[in-house]
């Protein structure tokens, strides 16, 4: 996320004493709430937080917002993948990666914007980098690669998280545009 914001603002990690957050809402606006209200609870500061789901066009846009648990509670990134291969054997292999990114200040206002990133998933793993379904999925706007086979640079450009900080951090320098007295 440090990277993501581009410097429009000072960024600072979430505290370490905070416990992890149960991400159990139905949306990914929901779940990204939970986490910034935690840690914006915690610090007194205002928080960023996102969510991130994978929406395949054949499973009826699934997982979804059970993106990181889809083989189940304890699954693996691993096990992830190896489930969606086989859910996908025969099928059409569009998707989507939709990333919501949220800015909760402490008096409850907060500035929410989305990324999306069209793409298909491959038949096999593919790359080395990244973490999730990044050795499947390959964006759309991409020359071929998934997106574990991109530098982080490369694939900030077209991720669905850039987008979504991008997005982000615009209405954030809109607002704040929007605050300051006129002369």
């Amino acid at each position: 996320m440090f990277d993501l914001m581009g410097g429009v603002v000072d960024l600072q990690p979430r505290p370490v004493a905070l416990a992890d957050v149960v991400e159990d809402a139905d949306t990914l606006v929901g779940n990204a709430r939970l986490k910034a209200v935690a840690v914006c609870a915690s610090t007194g500061l205002p928080a960023f937080a996102d969510d991130t789901g994978l929406e395949v066009d054949a499973l009826n846009g699934a997982p979804g917002v059970r993106t990181a648990r889809f083989a189940g509670e304890q699954a693996t990134d691993a096990d992830n993948r190896s489930k969606m291969l086989r859910e996908l054997a025969g099928k059409t292999r569009t998707c989507r990666f939709r990333t919501v990114a949220l800015l909760r200040f402490p008096d409850g206002q907060e500035i929410i914007a989305e990324g999306v990133c069209e793409g298909v998933l491959a038949e096999s793993e593919m790359g080395e980098r990244g973490f999730g379904y990044d050795p499947l999925f390959i964006p759309r706007d991409g020359d071929g690669r998934t997106f574990a086979q991109m530098s982080i640079e490369e694939k900030h450009v077209l991720s669905h998280r850039g987008k979504a900080f991008r997005a982000l951090a615009k209405k954030l320098d809109e607002s704040t545009r929007n605050e300051s007295p006129t002369a």
